[in-house]
């Protein structure tokens, strides 16, 4: 990712490229004897010159196991899984504002972005310049 970043800036294109990672498939925290088994989830990585970096964006819920009834383990479903609590439709919403999409087409793009809205779960998540 260093070269390919270092190389459009090179060519002065940095603040027109970026290159983003996304998916919903993540890991548990319990082993299943041979394992880890499916999760939901994960972290994702977003490069370029029009990104505002060296920041974590989103909410990292609590990491344990979800054992006990403590307030950290309404983010557990069992099994070590746990809920994101960032959607991957925040992120694309995020970078298709950044694309040009107007606010009234985002629907059009990310069918669940409706889901989202208001100072908790965002729309925009801020990570682009």
């Amino acid at each position: 990712m260093t070269a390919f970043y270092n190389a459009t800036a090179e060519l002065g294109v940095a603040d027109k490229v970026t290159a983003f990672t996304a998916s919903d498939f993540g890991r548990t925290l319990t082993s299943n004897g041979d394992g880890s088994d499916h999760g939901w989830g994960s972290h994702h990585f977003v490069v370029g010159g029009a990104v505002r970096g060296a920041s974590f964006y989103g909410a990292p819920p609590p990491i344990s196991v979800g054992n006990g009834s403590g307030s950290e383990d309404q983010w557990h479903v069992g099994q070590g899984r746990l809920l994101p609590s960032t959607a991957v439709d925040q992120y694309a919403a995020t970078l298709a504002r950044w694309f040009g999409v107007a606010n009234t087409e985002l629907a059009g793009v990310l069918p669940h972005i409706g889901n989202f809205g208001g100072s908790a779960y965002p729309i925009d998540l801020g990570f682009m310049g």
